[in-house]
């Protein structure tokens, strides 16, 4: 009696013990999770920044906290300049168009003969653009709830879009603390990883940092390569909202579709508003964008890891459907990352079982013996 009494006692009071930890986790949890995507998505930028911050400070002496704020600062310069320049357009050009509209300036181009000759949408899109360039006040009253539904969705996506660009600027201030202290936090991950797995903390923290930068400069470097590529192309052609097309191939590239898809309608617009010349050497540069990551991928994936695309698929697709655009990054890196680490697991799992078999075997044999 007197020991089921002893044991009912440890087995409520491990029950509270538990019960505590678990609230106060959530409790953590609850209070940290707006932040979560931010934070890992500033450690993933300083995991895949930090090597430049190592080099500098060999070559230069500087000390990598001031190399690590200087990188940040930086980032946060090049995300700020295309915010403020969004914003300025967006200002300008919405002021300009609803002026327009108003005082009844505003003109729409006829469009081009060719437009009628596009599959399917071609004579409709032809008419439509007809009549906007002719009556444009008509189109409003024709089509006045489409377009204010157009609007309301373009400018949902601007808003999500500038959104973007400021969890990406604080994600690149976290990613400047992350790597000033850089040892700090690598030691701590080390002892967590210890806890967890025993002896194999080392390997899984050099595995984890080899795995991140992999896929930052394998599929996250190359997606932004093309986007570059697709701005200059685009801008030398004349097609409209540059930043738009390099946006839209940046999300394509990133779930490992190829950019010639995001590309259809501007080389579509460019046949039907330009020269063939000019048509066709667009055309070239968006086959060669396209086509890029079959030689930027071997070149920056040298010390990475072979980790399927479907994976890297749908750790994209699942964060944008989660977190945005911000989640569109941390969803490909995150799944990749855990997909390694399983797998990894799985091959030490095999590779035990099969030496305790080794061994059991060879004292079945000196038994016999």
């Amino acid at each position: 009696m007197k020991h089921d009494s002893d044991f009912t006692k440890q087995v409520i009071d491990v029950s509270i013990k538990i019960a505590a930890i678990a609230i106060l986790v959530y409790w953590c949890f609850s209070i940290l999770r707006p932040f979560i995507m931010l934070v890992v998505w500033g450690g993933i930028i300083a995991t895949a920044l930090y090597p430049i911050v190592t080099w500098a400070h060999g070559k230069y002496s500087i000390s990598k906290g001031k190399l690590s704020g200087g990188l940040a600062f930086i980032g946060v310069l090049l995300l700020l300049l295309p915010l403020i320049a969004l914003s300025t357009g967006l200002y300008t050009s919405g002021a300009d168009l609803v002026s327009g509209i108003q005082e009844g300036t505003m003109t729409i181009p006829k469009p081009s003969p060719s437009v009628q000759e596009w599959p399917i949408i071609g004579e409709k899109a032809y008419a439509f653009g007809l009549q906007a360039s002719s009556n444009l006040e008509s189109v409003f009253a024709n089509y006045g709830e489409e377009v204010k539904a157009v609007v309301a969705k373009l400018a949902s996506v601007i808003g999500s879009l500038g959104g973007g660009f400021i969890q990406f600027i604080i994600s690149t201030i976290i990613a400047g603390v992350f790597m000033a202290n850089a040892d700090k936090c690598e030691r701590a991950f080390v002892l967590v990883a210890s806890r967890l797995t025993g002896d194999h903390g080392e390997d899984l923290t050099q595995l984890s940092k080899v795995t991140v930068r992999s896929v930052v400069q394998g599929v996250i470097g190359v997606a932004v390569i093309q986007s570059i590529m697709t701005g200059i192309g685009v801008a030398f052609a004349g097609v409209p909202a540059v930043g738009f097309w390099m946006l839209l191939v940046l999300l394509v590239a990133i779930i490992q579709l190829p950019p010639i898809i995001a590309l259809l309608p501007a080389i579509i617009y460019v046949f039907s508003v330009d020269t063939t010349t000019t048509a066709v050497l667009f055309l070239i540069w968006c086959i060669l964008v396209s086509g890029s990551d079959a030689i930027l991928k071997p070149m920056l994936l040298s010390r990475g890891s072979d980790i399927p695309m479907l994976v890297i698929l749908l750790g994209a697709l699942g964060g944008m459907a989660m977190s945005g655009i911000v989640g569109l990054f941390v969803g490909a890196v995150v799944l990749s990352l855990t997909y390694q680490l399983f797998t990894v697991w799985l091959d030490s799992e095999s590779v035990e079982e099969g030496e305790a078999k080794a061994v059991k075997e060879t004292q079945d044999e000196s038994g016999q013996l």
